[in-house]
């Protein structure tokens, strides 16, 4: 079924997709703005190669299909798609890594299927899993605190995207270890939680820097909801979810696995939880559905986490709960009483 704004069952009516796209942008800002200030010109450029990739790559899918470039790249859906592809990617990736992943979130996640609205898996996550299985080390490096106005400056970050060159400095020496990653890789070399959290990734809640970013994009969501332009349900399900599972494995065990506030401000959580999984095309489509939809994407988070070979799995999470969609939608439709005759 296609989908439209005006019946689709996670928004609101509203007068055209392009208002809700909007919408979406305008909430992703104070994320985006606290991702610069803490880390640098590196997230701002690869917003600015991806979404100039989005334009071309989309206008030129719809000339081959043959249906209205201007009216259709008028609606945002391909720049949002890679603006939420490029969140879930390091702040300093090449270039040519950013026009891939969006050139596979919209042809193999969106226009292979028919295109906006015939798509069962989140575009978005599609790019980014298909890039972060072919390229994994260029994945693996996430700068520590650079600054906007840092030492690493505009003309370093434009150095390093379009030429892969850092001058004198390396990346190793400006990366470090994520949260979950230094947790994965500690865990895997036999230390405790406790001897893992003396590195510096760990900030005072969760992962350094990043848990400001994920207080923004939680501040960005409610605000969708209060918007109506997303349901509470996924959002609540997967946080809930994510919070009860970690709770318990951390209670069980506290030098093994996280806190809840590590896993909720740390990765993608509440980026997924409010921008990513509530994709109404792709997600869950009812009352009950989105409920089940949301606390199976947070089950896989935590099982993923905890156990897979991934540090984050919200990606693969969402996109092996899209799998499941038609069967929870089917049985969790509203039951109709009628007359008997």
């Amino acid at each position: 079924m296609q989908f439209t704004v005006a019946s689709s069952p996670h928004l609101t009516p509203a007068t055209s997709v392009s208002a809700v796209m909007l919408k979406l942008l305008l909430a992703l800002l104070p994320g985006v703005a606290v991702y610069a200030l803490l880390f640098g010109w590196g997230i701002l450029l690869n917003l600015v190669i991806g979404c100039l990739s989005a334009l071309v790559i989309e206008a030129l899918f719809l000339f081959w299909r043959n249906r209205p470039v201007k009216k259709h790249l008028g609606d945002y859906t391909a720049i949002v798609t890679a603006v939420l592809l490029v969140l879930a990617l390091p702040p300093l990736t090449p270039w040519w890594l950013i026009t891939l992943g969006v050139f596979f979130a919209l042809s193999l996640g969106k226009h292979v299927y028919g295109g906006l609205g015939y798509n069962p898996f989140n575009p978005a996550m599609v790019g980014y899993v298909i890039v972060l299985i072919s390229f994994p080390t260029e994945l693996s490096f996430w700068p520590g605190q650079l600054g906007l106005f840092g030492d690493f400056s505009l003309v370093d970050t434009l150095q390093y995207s379009l030429f892969g060159s850092l001058g004198e400095q390396t990346l190793d020496g400006i990366s470090s270890a994520t949260v979950l990653a230094a947790i994965d890789n500690g865990f895997s070399q036999g230390l405790t939680l406790a001897e893992i959290q003396q590195q510096a990734a760990f900030g005072l809640l969760g992962s350094a820097g990043f848990e400001w970013i994920a207080l923004a994009y939680l501040a960005g969501g409610l605000w969708l909801i209060q918007q109506k332009v997303i349901r509470w349900q996924i959002p609540a399900a997967i946080i809930a979810t994510v919070t009860l599972l970690s709770a318990v494995l951390w209670l069980v065990d506290s030098s093994q696995y996280a806190s809840p506030l590590v896993h909720l401000l740390s990765g993608a959580v509440i980026l997924g939880a409010f921008f990513i999984a509530t994709d109404p095309v792709s997600a869950s489509t009812t009352r009950k559905g989105r409920l089940w939809f949301g606390a199976g994407i947070g089950v896989l988070i935590v099982v993923i986490r905890s156990w897979g070979g991934y540090p984050d799995g919200v990606a693969f999470a969402v996109l092996l709960m899209n799998i499941a969609v038609p069967m929870i939608d089917y049985y969790t439709q509203p039951r109709v009483y009628g007359h008997s005759k």
